[in-house]
């Protein structure tokens, strides 16, 4: 089962999502950028991965197609942990995370997709004899900026069944009215590090008021571990979660052992893929921490969360991102259903991407 090819493709997927797509992103956010990797074996079989993409995915292309592919081929592809490990290992003196990372975890993706199509097995059957054949989802809504706005689409959220709808708000202007029109569902808030640690001790104290689920990333830089558990002892009757700009079991490993967090966030296009969500899985286990991850994709970082969503042991909710793109990459997109998604069974990670779809929107360098 040797890799014979490893290749890559860079998408863009133009969508809606009801505002202006301004004000947490580097520029107009309204595309979903996917930086898609291909790996085929001489047994004819091909895993499909996706490495982090959004407004990087041109430099994370460049360091799969440069760097890390041609280290793949003619290697072994039934051990995707033992390459994951060989990579990080060869790749040290070039940095491990941030870019260098994104590509690994595409990476990682397509050999457990492939080790899936091997063994006949879906990625979660692969991870657990006892997967879940369907997970809650939540909507996870866009930063709108505009009480009106946002009350609107939390509204049509609920109304469309979802039981835990997640804001991107920053302001009590903001936040209040959504909460007004919840009926019943649970509510979460991410600001992206956007607060002090003064206005964090403030704002926890009126969200504890009102009741969330938990605050996501409340104060700069997200890996301050000490700024969170200060918080955290400050105001207790307020979960915290982060997590989803760490890199590796490693960070991943001081921020749980910490315990600034209730929810560690690995994203799996980021973390390293597969291989290293397992062993965040033992970290948080160990600690008797459930895990949320992150997953605003719609690409091969989709199914994948959504598989090891099914595999986690403890309840877990999957982030959806509450946007309308002009395609969906796969044929049969498993989307949500009065909040509820259910998980691929066909083997790998279930869905293969739809070729006309990957023609459409390939971006050129």
């Amino acid at each position: 089962m040797k890799i014979i090819a490893a290749e890559s493709e860079l998408i863009s997927i133009p969508f809606n999502d009801g505002g202006l797509g301004e004000g947490l992103t580097p520029a107009t956010w309204n595309r979903l950028e996917m930086m898609l990797v291909r790996i085929e074996t001489e047994d004819g079989l091909v895993g499909w991965g996706e490495g982090f993409g959004y407004f990087c995915g041109a430099a994370v292309k460049a360091m799969f197609d440069r760097t890390v592919a041609p280290m793949l081929i003619g290697l072994d592809a039934g051990d995707p942990p033992a390459i994951s490990d060989m990579l990080q290992r060869r790749l040290a003196l070039f940095g491990r995370y941030g870019i260098t990372i994104f590509a690994l975890s595409g990476v990682d993706l397509a050999l457990w997709d492939l080790k899936g199509k091997r063994e006949g097995k879906s990625l979660s059957a692969l991870l657990t004899d006892t997967p879940a054949q369907t997970v809650a989802a939540y909507a996870s809504l866009v930063r709108y900026a505009d009480p009106d706005t946002a009350r609107k689409y939390t509204a049509r959220a609920r109304a469309e069944g979802f039981d835990y709808i997640k804001l991107h708000e920053l302001t009590k202007d903001e936040i209040a009215p959504c909460h007004e029109v919840l009926d019943g569902a649970e509510l979460m808030v991410d600001v992206n590090c956007s607060w002090s640690a003064e206005t964090a001790r403030s704002m926890m104290a009126w969200l504890a008021g009102i009741g969330v689920k938990w605050l996501e990333e409340p104060t700069f830089p997200p890996e301050d571990v000490e700024t969170l558990s200060a918080l955290a002892r400050t105001n207790p009757d307020v979960a915290l979660s982060a997590g989803e700009n760490l890199c590796t079991s490693w960070q991943f490993k001081t921020l749980i052992e910490s315990g600034a967090v209730l929810y560690p966030q690995p994203s799996v296009t980021k973390v390293g893929g597969v291989s290293e969500f397992i062993k965040i899985m033992a970290l948080a286990k160990a600690r008797n921490m459930p895990l949320m991850p992150h997953s605003p994709y719609f690409g091969p970082g989709y199914l994948a969360t959504l598989h090891l969503c099914a595999a986690l042991p403890d309840p877990v909710v999957f982030e959806y991102l509450y946007v309308w793109p002009e395609a969906y990459l796969f044929s049969g997109m498993p989307l949500p259903e009065k909040g509820r998604i259910t998980v691929p069974s066909s083997p790998g990670l279930g869905f293969e991407p739809d070729p006309d779809v990957i023609a459409r929107y390939r971006t050129a360098l």
